[in-house]
């Protein structure tokens, strides 16, 4: 019997610590629709709020590798660091694990005849994008994130040169 894609990312955590769940009637949004239309663009609020999802190769960071954090474009929450950041030759950026386990939260996704898992701001419940079991590190992860709902703050320059000759 097949097991769906819940059921293998279950099994493939089955001793591990479990992440952040989010139930399926979460409505605790921390801004309101008025203020989230005027701040974000049509895109960030489609993707954000709407669950929709940009376009493969055509997000901001999905071909970026500069060093920094990734941030909710909504609330702001430190999601993910560049450490992890990896190409899934996919078109989005993609990321191994959360900087914590309450950064993002899961939600089971029964959208366009699939069962997937959705990943949500664990603070703001923001759509991100969804976790897929297919990852290439320890973790087995693959957090496919949509650009729209994120924001990269570079690391800070610590004085040394970075550049290389």
């Amino acid at each position: 019997m097949a097991l769906s894609l819940f059921d293998r990312l279950r099994f493939t955590f089955g001793k591990r610590k479990a992440r952040t769940r989010v139930s399926d009637d979460m409505t605790d949004k921390t801004f309101d629709e008025a203020e989230l239309r005027e701040r974000l663009s049509p895109e960030q609020f489609a993707v954000t709020q709407q669950a929709a999802t940009e376009r493969a190769f055509s997000g901001e960071y999905w071909d970026v590798w500069e060093d920094g954090t990734y941030h909710c474009i909504v609330c702001d929450e430190e999601l993910f660091s560049s450490e992890t950041k990896f190409d899934a030759h996919c078109g989005w950026p993609s990321f191994d694990r959360a900087l914590s386990d309450d950064k993002v939260g899961e939600k089971r996704d029964l959208s366009h005849g699939m069962v997937r898992v959705e990943s949500v701001c664990g603070k703001c419940g923001a759509h991100l994008g969804h976790v897929f079991p297919d990852g290439p590190t320890d973790t087995g992860l693959r957090y496919c994130m949509n650009s729209a709902s994120l924001r990269l703050a570079p690391k800070e320059e610590s004085g040394e040169s970075s550049a290389e000759s």
